[in-house]
């Protein structure tokens, strides 16, 4: 079974804040509550104003465990995640809807705002036994706070998106367009100048 979705549910909540000042808030109305469970059918049906509410809540909950992560606690990344999971426990059930092979759904009886939250703390938890809270980022793009897993080989990754990476490049491009001195030709071929720090 392939956790990653389930994951990527905490990951999708907490990116739906605005971190800019060119994003807004996209989880204020109840269509950015459908736009956010669109893609999820077991989640799309009988969402409520009081699952808005929640996932607002819920929101803030998931953004401080990856804020622990990226500053290494792991202690409080384990409490805050099982607290979450003994408020939201889930139901491992067999599914094959749309014509889908059988697989495995995360479940819980209660609201849509209670079925998302099982399914992205025990995605969460997981991830985090199988990758290490290393993995576990807060965008490195000012002032984007976006959140995301690294799930590359190499474990470079430092932004949320391609957007707030060639955002980042151009930013540091410029600031060393500034502090090369007029008339300053580019390096003789064969040096490399200093990294800017």
């Amino acid at each position: 079974m392939d956790l990653t979705t389930y994951a990527e549910l905490a990951v999708r909540l907490v990116n739906t804040a605005s971190y800019s000042e060119d994003t807004s808030d996209r989880l204020t109305t109840m269509d950015g509550l459908r736009a956010l469970i669109a893609d999820r059918e077991h989640l799309s049906r009988g969402a409520s104003r009081r699952d808005l509410d929640a996932l607002r809540g819920l929101r803030t909950e998931f953004r401080k465990i990856f804020a622990a992560c990226a500053a290494g606690n792991g202690e409080d990344v384990a409490a805050r995640l099982n607290s979450l999971l003994i408020r939201h426990p889930v139901h491992p059930q067999l599914s094959g809807h749309d014509g889908q092979p059988w697989h495995i759904h995360f479940t819980d009886s209660g609201t849509v705002a209670d079925k998302y939250a099982a399914g992205a703390a025990m995605g969460l938890a997981v991830r985090v036994t199988e990758l290490g809270i290393e993995r576990f980022g807060v965008c490195q793009a000012a002032p984007c706070q976006g959140v995301f897993i690294d799930t590359s080989a190499n474990r470079s990754r430092r932004y949320c998106s391609e957007r707030c990476m060639n955002r980042a490049n151009v930013t540091a491009f410029r600031a060393r367009q500034r502090d090369t001195p007029a008339g300053a030709g580019p390096p003789p071929a064969g040096t490399e100048q200093p990294a800017q720090g």
